[in-house]
C-alpha cells in the first residue's frame, strides 16, 4: 500500500461455515474509509499487498477461491490469535 491515493482494503466475513466471504472491497478513499471503520470497531487488520491484491478479484458477497484458502487461513489464525480465540 502506498498512501491513500492508492490505499487498497478487502474485508472478509468467515462464521466457521463455509469459506470466507468477500463483504467489502475498495481502492483509495474507499480503502482508507473501509481501514478506519475496521480500526473503529476494534477489527484486526493485516496488511498483505498481494493478497488483498488477489482478493479485490472476488465479487462482493462471493466466497473467496480455493486458491487462496492457504493464505487466508494464515491470516485467520493471526487474527483469532490476537483475539484470544484460536482453537
Amino acid at each position: 500500500m502506498s498512501g491513500s491515493d492508492n490505499q487498497l482494503a478487502v474485508a472478509l466475513h468467515y462464521d466457521h461455515a463455509g469459506a470466507p466471504t468477500v463483504v467489502a472491497k475498495g481502492r483509495g478513499a474507499l480503502g482508507a474509509k473501509i481501514i478506519e471503520v475496521a480500526r473503529a470497531h476494534e477489527i484486526p487488520i493485516e496488511e498483505n499487498e498481494v493478497l488483498a491484491g488477489a482478493l479485490s478479484n472476488v465479487e462482493l458477497g462471493d466466497e473467496i477461491p480455493a486458491e487462496l484458502y492457504k493464505a487466508v487461513a494464515e491470516v485467520l489464525v493471526f487474527v483469532l490469535r490476537l483475539s484470544g480465540n484460536a482453537r
